[in-house]
């Protein structure tokens, strides 16, 4: 490994997710870290991105992993390479993996992961940012215990689409070109699309929401819509808790992430920053009677966050996750995602829906 005062990064996949947020982050981390190599499918993507940072460009995984100057990995690949990505970096002696989510499509897939990481001692942290994000900390230290405190959790996204975010970032190399989204053709199309926003966007939040949840055994699916042209509505419960997920991505002006979480004696908001824009953390307030408590926001957002995190565990610090939580979150989510698909094949397309 590298000598250098900062930890060398090297990316496996260098997407609009790598080029809009991850650089941006670290070009506010450059006395923390240093990219050296850049990897894509795309021989002109890495070397076009690798050049803005003055990085290596490579389309051969295993150059990534065998370079001594690469402390830490992240791996921004498509969701099907993530398993076998971080394993290999596992295996290949870094420092520190950092993976995008989901970073495993099965829970088979992540308990190998989980294995591979005590046996080589190399810690792992996934990419949902909002965990991170300090308005999120500061609240979930205020609120207390969360573990069965809420009976009502509500998580609204309205975004608008993915590029225009990307556009304020940075120039997206080789974005490929939007496509207007057809009308679903069949309910397994339908499924599909709830079943992709449920692991793509609400996995940000998943984490969050399971924390207040006694148990995430028994989820029953209420109410399960995919909405064009593309956004969802889920409605479920766990036993006497209750949870809303809706999304909406269209084009429209003002984005808005919220999460609220309803006790009996208290109400809690969280309002997310965009992703792909340097705003700084979430805005987030308790009420209850006779009084409300505002968190004064933090300029660095939960990208931000997630890799000081990933320098202080390659120094040895203890993560803020273990590998047992990791597999919880990536269980719930592909637990819900799969029982709301079912449950909205087996329903009537509701009137609006196409």
């Amino acid at each position: 490994m590298t000598a250098s005062s900062t930890l060398g990064v090297g990316f496996l996949g260098s997407g609009p997710v790598t080029q809009a947020i991850h650089l941006p982050a670290l070009a506010r981390l450059t006395d923390l870290f240093t990219v050296r190599a850049v990897m894509d499918v795309s021989e002109a993507t890495a070397d076009g991105v690798a050049a803005r940072v003055g990085a290596r460009g490579t389309t051969s995984v295993d150059e990534v992993l065998e370079d001594t100057e690469v402390d830490v990995v992240a791996v921004c690949s498509p969701h099907q390479f993530h398993a076998e990505q971080v394993i290999a970096a596992c295996r290949a002696g870094k420092r520190a993996v950092l993976c995008e989510k989901p970073f495993a499509t099965t829970s088979d897939e992540a308990s190998r992961i989980a294995q591979v990481s005590q046996e080589t001692g190399v810690p792992i942290i996934v990419g949902a940012m909002h965990t991170y994000d300090p308005g999120w900390v500061s609240f979930t230290k205020a609120w207390g215990p969360a573990r069965g405190s809420a009976s009502h959790i509500r998580c609204s996204v309205v975004l608008p689409p993915n590029t225009r975010f990307e556009d304020f970032a940075t120039e997206v190399a080789n974005r490929q070109p939007p496509q207007e989204p057809s009308p679903p053709n069949s309910v397994d199309d339908r499924a599909n699309r709830l079943r992709g926003g449920i692991l793509g966007l609400a996995i940000h939040d998943l984490p969050l929401i399971r924390a207040f949840l006694s148990t995430t055994d028994g989820i029953v699916v209420h109410t399960a819509q995919a909405l064009n042209p593309f956004g969802y509505l889920v409605v479920f419960s766990c036993g006497d808790q209750v949870v809303e997920l809706h999304a909406h991505m269209s084009d429209n002006w003002s984005p808005n992430w919220l999460l609220e979480v309803y006790a009996d004696d208290r109400v809690g908001s969280i309002k997310f920053t965009p992703s792909y824009v340097q705003a700084g953390s979430a805005e987030a307030a308790i009420s209850s009677a006779g009084k409300q408590v505002h968190f004064a926001p933090s300029g660095r957002n939960g990208y931000v966050e997630q890799w000081q995190h990933l320098y202080d565990i390659a120094h040895g610090e203890p993560a803020h996750f273990s590998p047992t939580d990791l597999i919880a979150d990536l269980t719930f989510a592909l637990d819900l995602s799969a029982k709301a698909s079912s449950a909205l094949a087996s329903s009537p397309e509701p009137a609006g829906v196409r």
